[in-house]
Order: C-alpha cells, then sequence, then structure tokens
C-alpha cells in the first residue's frame, strides 16, 4: 500500500491495516481460525494468491507469526501481541457496522459459506447431548451445490459438510438464505420466522426446544439499529 506520508499514527495504522481483505484476515485469525483452509472458508471469495499475499504481509508487519501444528504436518497462523491489540479495534468495527450500515446490506451481500462457517464455530457443542448430534441444514431457494449443509458435533467437535455424511439428523432447519442470515444477525427471531413460514424446523423435541441454549447467533445480534427505520437486509 502506497504511503500517506504522514508520521500521524492513524496514518500508519491505516498503512498497515487498510489492505483489501486485510482486516477480514484479522476477524478470522480472531475468530479461531489457524490454517490456510480456515481462512478461505470465511473468506470465498478471496483468491489464493491474495491471501498468499496477505498472510506473507502481516508476517512482515509483526501481526501474526507462523508455526508448526501440534502433529507437526501443518503450518498454522497465530496473532502477534499487536495482533490480539487489534480487537478491540474489529469488534468495534463490527459494532459500529451493525448499528449504522445494516441498511446498506443487499442480496450480494450474502453468503452461504461464511454464514455456515460462523454458525458453525459458535455452536455451543457443551449444551448438546453427549455422542454425535448432526444438525441439517436445507436451503431451499439455492442451487444444488450449494443447497445442504450438514454439521457432526461430537465431543465437543464441530465438523461442517457441504456432502452427506450418512447420519441421520436430529435437528432440520429448512429456509432460505436471507431468513437465516437475518436470524443470525437478529434481524429476525426463531418464533417469527416460523410464524411467517419462512422456517421450518424439525427434531428431537428434546433439541429443538433448546435451540437458544447451544444455537449461538451472531455476537452482534443484539446491537439495535442507530437509524430511525428497521435495517433488515433487503
Amino acid at each position: 500500500m502506497k504511503s500517506y506520508g504522514q508520521f500521524c499514527p492513524i496514518a500508519k495504522a491505516c498503512e498497515a491495516l487498510g489492505e483489501r481483505w486485510t482486516i477480514l484476515l484479522i476477524r478470522e485469525l480472531l475468530c479461531g481460525s489457524r490454517r490456510y483452509n480456515d481462512f478461505k472458508r470465511g473468506l470465498p471469495l478471496i483468491s489464493p494468491t491474495m491471501l498468499s499475499q496477505r498472510l506473507h504481509t502481516l508476517l512482515e508487519r509483526g501481526l501474526i507469526e507462523r508455526k508448526r501444528s501440534n502433529d507437526q504436518r501443518n503450518w498454522e497462523y497465530h496473532l502477534t501481541q499487536a495482533g490480539h491489540e487489534l480487537e478491540p479495534i474489529v469488534m468495534g468495527l463490527g459494532e459500529w457496522g451493525a448499528r449504522w450500515v445494516r441498511s446498506q446490506m443487499s442480496q450480494d451481500d450474502l453468503s452461504v459459506e461464511l454464514l455456515m462457517w460462523d454458525m458453525r464455530r459458535t455452536i455451543n457443542s457443551e449444551a448438546l447431548p453427549d455422542g454425535r448430534t448432526v444438525l441439517h441444514f436445507e436451503f431451499k431457494d439455492l442451487d444444488e451445490k450449494y443447497k445442504n449443509w450438514w454439521m457432526l458435533a461430537e465431543n465437543n467437535d464441530i465438523d461442517l459438510c457441504i456432502d452427506d455424511p450418512g447420519f441421520d439428523a436430529d435437528v432440520i432447519f429448512i429456509s432460505d438464505l436471507k431468513t437465516m442470515t437475518q436470524l443470525w444477525l437478529g434481524d429476525t427471531t426463531l418464533s417469527n420466522a416460523q410464524s411467517a413460514g419462512k422456517l421450518d424446523v424439525r427434531g428431537a423435541i428434546s433439541l429443538t426446544h433448546h435451540i437458544p441454549d447451544w444455537f449461538v447467533f451472531s455476537g452482534f445480534a443484539n446491537i439495535k439499529s442507530g437509524l430511525s427505520k428497521g435495517d433488515t437486509i433487503d
């Protein structure tokens, strides 16, 4: 990124963080992503070349470090102290965005890959029964490639699958991408979506009655709009 030619710390911070995808890559690291494929799932539109460039830049700037995984088979990326200190800044941007620019969201901003990845990393597996729990999400408005998703929760670990894992689902969510995104962002509720006929939840009562305990929504879901009109996705 070209220098602003200013000694102001704000200008220098913008030079370090202002390139496309950089802040979102920091977001992924703050949310627990460590490996290249994790970053691709959280940032599905970033090209492999761009992702490699951004990781290299963050390494050069001392915001991340690269380490071998515990099994020594893969490289992992971890935030340094400088990177961790960005957490309140990044979360503050998220809160500001939830409060002031939700009205600017459009259909083009809907991403089933990001939605499912976000939900996968926030499911409270400790509130699920012992053993394997299978969650099936069916998006009626998407083509066959992205229509069905599964989450397999077992031993406090959750796998996200786009191919049928071959196990019977314990809970099935049938909806459209817009409604599930609104639900995730707190722009609608389970009961409202179901009453409007936009969400069908099927499964064991022991699980469906306790959805709020294990289905944790976006960390920005409770932030109210600062605008006078409702700000849901158009």
